[in-house]
């Protein structure tokens, strides 16, 4: 546990230096490129982010399994894996391109914003490496490559701000951070790995007999994460998507102290399931109990000070971003409840129920959306967004008996005693 606290302290600490820097480069950045123009750049984000599964191709949700199964085999492993990232990643490029001249077509400015932002894709394909690390609890020095990726980043920015560059500009700046990403984890693996990256072809051929089941369920999470910016932008426009992108990137502004915890928990769940059922079962139950709470107290403050937050980071153009964030705020709780319960669910062998959940909160969102924005506009997708995180991460889990149990694991969570255990277990391992 002492060793899973110091991988999550690395990850916060870098991440809080980021976090701060984010939001100052944020703050002027959307005030500089206004709404419309902040809106059309999370459009490309939106699209962008769509087909990321399918560049994955799910081998990130195994990996960490797969090299916590076999370490000897750990540079064809991962040799393997960039190698079939890359290959995805080009089509994907192609595809989006492809796709946003028809649907967008006449809108040059658009297809070109898209066409620079996809351009990250290429580079997103050899940061698969950091899951290297994550697995032997080394995440300090992806966490210090991408700290110091995105301080040059952000530089970039500045100078683009001070500059009085064009939105396209902005575009490539993901490009770029990804690239910087990429090499700096390749240069951290080649210090600190003991193996050479190799290719293998029916290393390929098993790993993605394993994790094909996460393609389909990642494109359908994207659906209903990612539908109503794309549906507020073609039915109402590139501001109102400004608005919504402000409250959903408020909304997350502590993400990664989530993603920290559960990155750095899932090693220690996967291996507890090779030794023990009863303290594999404690121990996503701990882990929805810090979740859970965590998230209350997010959701709480963000609520209470969002008419405050939001002309902080956005400045008064953004006003009408306050009410949308209150609402969007609670969904992201069910969101990383539903990342732990998929961890569970790769524990115990159900990946492939993974794509009807997803299909069902895939069109849930679609349908929920298509009724909601006409009427209530950023409110309807707000809600939208809520109903459906709820209903696929919790109560479809109760319907389903093949995952019911994890339900009973989430309420064990819900318990005030458990956390309290843990952090005396904290206190004690430091001392």
């Amino acid at each position: 546990m002492n060793k899973a606290v110091k991988n999550t302290f690395w990850i916060v600490a870098c991440k809080v230096l980021q976090m701060i820097l984010s939001l100052v480069v944020s703050m002027l950045t959307a005030r500089y490129l206004g709404p419309a123009n902040y809106g059309l750049i999370n459009y490309a984000a939106s699209i962008t982010a769509f087909v990321v599964p399918v560049m994955q191709l799910g081998l990130r949700s195994t990996l960490v399994q797969e090299l916590v199964n076999a370490p000897e085999e750990e540079g064809k492993i991962l040799g393997t894996a960039v190698m079939l990232n890359l290959v995805s990643a080009l089509c994907c490029v192609v595809g989006i391109v492809s796709v946003v001249s028809v649907v967008n077509a006449g809108e040059q400015q658009t297809i070109l914003i898209c066409g620079l932002y996809s351009i990250s894709l290429l580079f997103q394909a050899v940061e698969i490496i950091q899951y290297w690390f994550q697995a032997k609890l080394l995440s300090k020095y992806p966490s210090m490559a991408m700290l110091a990726s995105y301080i040059l980043v952000s530089g970039y920015k500045i100078w683009l701000l001070a500059a009085g560059k064009s939105v396209c500009w902005f575009a490539l700046s993901q490009a770029l951070d990804a690239c910087l990403i990429s090499g700096a984890l390749l240069v951290c693996y080649k210090k600190t790995g003991s193996r050479r990256l190799e290719v293998s072809a029916g290393l390929g051929r098993r790993m993605l007999s394993k994790s094909r089941y996460y393609i389909v369920s990642g494109l359908m999470v994207n659906v209903f994460q990612l539908t109503d910016r794309v549906m507020l932008k073609v039915m109402i426009g590139n501001e109102v998507t400004g608005y919504y992108s402000a409250a959903v990137a408020c909304a997350g502004i502590s993400s990664f102290v989530f993603l920290a915890v559960i990155d750095s928990a899932r090693p220690g769940i996967l291996r507890s399931k090779m030794q023990d059922q009863g303290r594999f079962e404690q121990s996503v139950s701990d882990l929805y109990s810090i979740v859970l709470y965590l998230s209350l107290v997010q959701s709480i403050a963000i609520t209470l000070l969002a008419k405050y937050l939001v002309p902080f980071l956005y400045g008064a153009a953004y006003l009408q971003t306050v009410p949308v964030l209150r609402l969007v705020v609670w969904y992201t709780t069910f969101a990383y409840v539903g990342t732990v319960r998929n961890i569970w669910i790769l524990a115990e062998g159900k990946q492939h129920l993974l794509w009807r959940i997803n299909l069902f909160g895939a069109l849930t969102n679609l349908v929920l959306n298509l009724l909601l924005i006409p009427h209530w506009g950023m409110m309807g997708a707000a809600a939208a967004s809520l109903v459906t995180q709820m209903a696929a991460n919790v109560l479809l889990s109760e319907l389903m008996p093949q995952i019911r149990f994890n339900n009973r694991l989430l309420v064990r969570g819900l318990d005030p005693r458990r956390l309290w255990g843990l952090m005396g277990q904290l206190r004690r391992s430091k001392n």
